[in-house]
């Protein structure tokens, strides 16, 4: 898509326009974003795994032929993309990875096409000796089982590991009610479930537990088991509309001798779905669905902080219903969550979480108040402001941070309070505190001085703070400073307290980590493959914004630099570059083109 372009020096009224006709022009009829996440060997290996043993399985389903194609052009994706090295990193801008290596490997073994593809299998196995094989795939994880045992699972399925490096999953525990899972210990995060199950009664068929009473636990437990799998799984067939994990479920299932089970037919019918064809012979998975709710809150708030820009048509009284429909008024089958909050897409596979229910609070908070609109339509928009900033306030842990999904799930990295997710919930609560009346006003006043309370306690020493959901690949141990900074600096600016000792820390950790080229972030990744760029467009904008919301001198000239960065890259066509940011599950890599 072409960008308009913009003369130099910096004009931020043309930039801002040039950019808002950029945005407004990939909207969806009749109004919302859905955007693009982008195509993932890690998904398009596990899908075609997948597809391999279902075909293998003389399933009685239809759709055998277009399995085959699909596999076959997922096939040819994965091998045109390989990387220089031998390996696979997780979508075509990462770095090769032991994990995303190790399941490309078993999809080639799994459809016997590793004679086949001599050449690609040995440059793909020097990668994986060298990178560590299994191990390092343990400690690549850690104690969180979450990603590495599927897995694992998968490679033991295709035949290029033993089953005695897959440990075995307490599936029984999916007989037990949700409310007890905090309690539980479980070797995994909370909206691993299905995997739990899936790969546990696999795990358990193929290689079972010595233990007798073990085994009769996990005898009898199967049946009980697999109807809540079938609970669990939405109508759209994907569980958390996430490629890998369904793909992983059907698997585990099938091996099982389950492949003409419901939950493997629907996962299948998801799986081509979900296939992106590019060409006849070529085609791959992006990681999830989509994350139209995410990137349409974000949309909204984006173009909202222009305070000329008009919400006066019939496009963004769509928007405000559609986001509206997106909250979820019921229990939720997946993780039990109560009504009132939003996940990242309207699809079915979705769960609400601690990072679009506040997204979507801003959002409506922006349209209520910038739209013309009716006594009805604002009654309605309070009610849902009112549910959802209830059930945020019942997501709030006892360390007073917010996790992404489920409240006392403290075990893993996943499940743990976030500051990102505490910043961004803070933010929310803010703009209807006032608007509340009597207790839960009070409630809302409490959570959010106790989140501050959070914030200041997780800050590093150095002045930043780390986030839990997005990661940048060139930093040590992946981490983002940059992001995990500005979101928290902008819930202080929104409270008043940017004055504050540890907001001027964290403000002066971002002018002091700022790039030559006037940028922040980035790293040699966006460097191979823009010559010009340094930084990522991402991380400049969130600095740039936070920097211009203080007071001093030099946070105002370190913005200014940012700002004539970003203009250069509108100027270029490079503010399309999109860097993979993206941390998901743990340690998996995507990257949105709207973001």
């Amino acid at each position: 898509m072409s960008t308009t372009q913009i003369e130099s020096p910096l004009q931020p009224r043309t930039c801002l326009n040039s950019l808002q006709s950029l945005l407004l022009q990939q909207r969806t009829p009749p109004g919302h974003w859905v955007g693009q996440l982008a195509e993932s060997a890690l998904s398009t290996a596990t899908a075609v795994s997948a597809l391999s043993f279902y075909l293998d399985a003389n399933p009685s389903g239809s759709d055998l032929e277009r399995i085959r194609e699909s596999r076959s052009a997922g096939i040819n994706w994965l091998l045109e993309n390989q990387n220089s090295d031998g390996g696979w990193g997780d979508t075509v801008l990462n770095y090769s990875n032991i994990s995303t290596s190790m399941l490309v490997l078993a999809s080639l073994s799994a459809c016997r096409r590793t004679d086949e593809y001599s050449n690609a299998v040995t440059r793909l196995q020097t990668y994986i000796d060298s990178a560590g094989g299994v191990e390092a795939i343990k400690n690549r994880y850690g104690k969180d089982k979450t990603f590495a045992v599927p897995i694992l699972a998968n490679c033991a399925m295709a035949g290029i590991v033993d089953w005695k490096h897959v440990d075995a999953f307490p599936f029984e525990a999916a007989c037990i009610p949700q409310r007890f899972f905090r309690w539980m210990q479980l070797p995994v995060v909370s909206y691993a479930i299905p995997a739990l199950v899936a790969i546990g009664q696999v795990k358990f068929q193929l290689d079972p537990p010595r233990n007798p009473l073990m085994r009769w636990i996990r005898s009898a437990a199967q049946t009980r088991s697999l109807a809540a799998l079938e609970r669990m799984q939405p109508e759209s067939g994907g569980y958390l509309e996430a490629i890998p994990l369904t793909s992983f479920v059907c698997m585990a299932l099938i091996k099982c001798g389950r492949a003409n089970h419901p939950v493997v037919q629907n996962g299948i019918k998801f799986l081509l779905d979900s296939f992106r064809e590019f060409d006849s012979k070529q085609g791959a998975w992006p990681i999830d669905t989509n994350l139209a709710t995410w990137v349409t809150t974000l949309s909204v708030n984006a173009l909202a902080a222009d305070t000329d820009y008009e919400f006066d048509n019939e496009n963004w009284q769509h928007v405000r219903q559609w986001i509206l429909k997106c909250q979820y008024k019921t229990v939720h089958p997946f993780t039990g969550a109560e009504p009132g909050g939003w996940g990242w897409s309207d699809l079915s596979g979705a769960v609400p979480d601690a990072d679009d229910t506040p997204g979507a609070l801003l959002a409506l908070h922006h349209l209520d108040s910038r739209m013309p609109t009716s006594k009805q339509n604002s009654i309605e928009i309070h009610n849902a402001a009112v549910s959802g900033v209830r059930w945020l306030l019942n997501l709030q842990n006892r360390d007073r941070g917010w996790p992404t999904f489920c409240r006392g799930w403290g075990k893993f990295p996943f499940d743990r309070s976030g500051n990102d997710l505490t910043a961004h919930a803070i933010r929310a609560l803010l703009v209807w505190h006032d608007r509340l009346d009597g207790n839960l006003s009070r409630r809302c006043g409490k959570a959010i001085k106790t989140g501050f309370r959070f914030l200041s306690d997780n800050q590093h020493n150095d002045g930043y703070w780390l986030p839990l959901w997005f990661g940048n690949q060139d930093q040590v141990d992946e981490i983002n400073p940059f992001y995990g900074t500005a979101k928290v600096l902008m819930a202080y600016f929104e409270a008043g307290r940017l004055d504050t000792q540890e907001a001027q820390l964290g403000l002066e950790w971002i002018r002091d980590n700022q790039n030559a080229d006037g940028g922040w972030g980035g790293g040699s990744s966006v460097t191979e493959r823009c010559s010009a760029l340094v930084s990522s467009v991402e991380e400049t904008a969130l600095c740039s914004e936070v920097l211009l919301l203080d007071d001093q001198p030099q946070s105002h000239d370190a913005a200014k630099s940012g700002l004539q960065w970003l203009s250069d890259a509108i100027d270029s066509g490079d503010v399309q570059a999109v860097s993979p940011i993206g941390f998901y599950f743990a340690k998996l890599w995507y990257f949105e083109k709207l973001y």
